[in-house]
C-alpha cells in the first residue's frame, strides 16, 4: 500500500481510498499507480463492488506535484492513468475543495463526482502555456459534450460544484458535511445490484471512453512536451509563483 493512501470499509462490499497529502493532494506518478493497486486489490482480494476515492485536506486534488529533478515520468504517469480508467470497479469520486488540472483529470476518471458546494473544478492548462493532460480530451467530451469540454480547455475558467453540476461535470452537489454520506450511499447502490450485470454493464458502456483514452493520452503528452519548452510555458509558471497575470506572447 503507498504511504499515503488509506483504505477503509465504510460499508459491505464497498471500499473508501483516501489520499493523505493535505491541505492540496498533490499527486505524482507513485500515488497514481497506488490508487489503481488499491482498486485492484478491493476487487481481488477483498471483493469489493463499488470504490470511493476521497482526500484529507482542504482540497480534493490540486494538480500535479511539480518536481524539476525527477525528470519527465509522463509515460509512468500515463500508464497508470488508464488502469484508473480501466477500472475493474465503479469508482464514485467525493471532491471536497479544488480538483485543478491533472487532479480535475483524476477525478474524470471516476464513474461519478459528487462534489462540495465548496468545490472548485478548473482545467487550468492554458493559463499555463501549456496543453491538457491526463486524458482530458477523452473523459471531459464523454461527461459533458465536445462542445462544452472544448470551451472549458480552451478558457481554463473557474466551475463551483453547482455550476459543474449543472452541465454534468459533477453528478450531485451537497452540502461539505453531507459529501462523504452522499458519495456513500451512490457506493452502495453499486455494491448492492448483481455484481456479474454490473460489470458486463460498465464495460459496454464504457467501452468507447477505454478506447479513446489512450489515444487521447499519446495525443496530450505529444503537445505537452512540445509546449513545455516555449517562452509562454515558461511566463506561465512564473505567472503562478508570483500571483500576477501571466503576459503571454505566443513564443
Amino acid at each position: 500500500m503507498h504511504p499515503d493512501l488509506v483504505v477503509t470499509r465504510p460499508a459491505a462490499h464497498v471500499a473508501a481510498i483516501t489520499m493523505r497529502r493535505p491541505p492540496n493532494n498533490f499527486f505524482d506518478t507513485g500515488l497514481v499507480a497506488g490508487i489503481a493497486d488499491a482498486i485492484d486489490e478491493a476487487d481481488v482480494q477483498d471483493g469489493c463492488r463499488a470504490v470511493i476515492l476521497r482526500s484529507e485536506g482542504k482540497h480534493f486534488c490540486a494538480g500535479a506535484l511539480i518536481d524539476p529533478d525527477r525528470g519527465d515520468d509522463s509515460d509512468q504517469l500515463y500508464r497508470a492513468a488508464q488502469r484508473l480508467v480501466s477500472s475493474p470497479l465503479p469508482v464514485v469520486a467525493a471532491v471536497q475543495g479544488a480538483a485543478v488540472g491533472g487532479g480535475l483529470g483524476l477525478a474524470m476518471t471516476a464513474d461519478v463526482r459528487i462534489a462540495s458546494t465548496r468545490a472548485r473544478l478548473t482545467a487550468n492548462f492554458v493559463k499555463l502555456g501549456i496543453h491538457h493532460g491526463f486524458g482530458l480530451s477523452a473523459t471531459l467530451p464523454w461527461a459533458i459534450g465536445p462542445h462544452r469540454a472544448a470551451l472549458l480547455l480552451s478558457t481554463g475558467r473557474d466551475m463551483s460544484g453547482a455550476e459543474a453540476a449543472a452541465i454534468g461535470l459533477c453528478d450531485a452537489v451537497v452540502e461539505p458535511d453531507d459529501l462523504d454520506g452522499a458519495a456513500l450511499e451512490v457506493a452502495v447502490s453499486y455494491a448492492n445490484v448483481a455484481p456479474l450485470a454490473l460489470r458486463s454493464i460498465r464495460q459496454t458502456m464504457r467501452a468507447d471512453l477505454v478506447t479513446s483514452f489512450p489515444v487521447a493520452l499519446r495525443r496530450e503528452q505529444t503537445e505537452q512536451r512540445r509546449l513545455a519548452t516555449t517562452d509562454d510555458h515558461r511566463e506561465g509558471l512564473a505567472a503562478i509563483r508570483e500571483r500576477r497575470p501571466a503576459a503571454f506572447t505566443g513564443t
